[in-house]
């Protein structure tokens, strides 16, 4: 992770991003104390399971008709 000043940042952000985009990850200071970070986006893959949703079973047809019982228990 490289070190950046708000200034160096500011004048220098064509290359900054250029590198950002290779996989560089900056840290943005203000007086030597950390404020951002810069980091390359990571799209998340739509594919993935949700790690708690996943665990969730369905037990049954959701798309089935109901019975007449059924429907006598729905007012």
């Amino acid at each position: 992770m490289k070190t950046l000043n708000i200034h160096e940042a500011k004048t220098m952000l064509s290359a900054v991003l250029r590198e950002i985009e290779e996989g560089e990850t900056y840290l943005i200071c203000r007086n030597g104390k950390p404020v951002a970070t810069l980091s390359p986006f990571k799209c998340k893959n739509r594919m993935d399971l949700h790690p708690v949703l996943s665990r969730i079973k369905i037990n049954y047809d959701p798309t089935e008709d109901l019975t007449e019982e059924e429907w006598g228990e729905i007012d």
